[in-house]
């Protein structure tokens, strides 16, 4: 049986280094070191019509991925302001691009002695 969208994103969130999970404003959502957010599930929250995760994202990101593909990011609510990025969860999916965006939001908020424990990002 494969796997839900929940169940892998949070597979991808868990592994990170001192990474948990806990639910803020009704959603299962992750925290480095239990305090800080990173990214956030969006069981359509608020009766939004997609399911979707939302993630911090460096300066820029949100507005070059929600031009480039409007059918699989968009701008969250709430936190879109501060350029975090929601990514729809009932698209067709690469898990590969998934764990790299869940990657590049721990870097955006984890502190540089977590950040150095992960792998090097790869150039583009």
């Amino acid at each position: 049986m494969d796997a839900t969208p929940l169940e892998r994103l949070r597979a991808i969130c868990l592994a990170l280094p001192e990474t948990t999970e806990r639910l803020s404003h009704g959603e299962p959502t992750w925290f480095i070191r239990d305090k800080k957010t990173f990214v956030t599930f969006d069981n359509h929250h608020h009766n939004a019509e997609h399911l979707a995760f939302w993630c911090a994202a460096p300066p820029g990101a949100q507005e070059t991925l929600v031009a480039a593909a409007p059918d699989r990011f968009f701008r969250p609510p709430y936190v879109g302001h501060r350029g975090w990025l929601g990514v729809y969860l009932d698209v067709p999916l690469d898990w590969d691009e998934i764990a790299g965006l869940v990657a590049e939001a721990y870097r955006c908020i984890a502190p540089a002695r977590l950040v150095q424990l992960l792998p090097p990002t790869p150039n583009p």
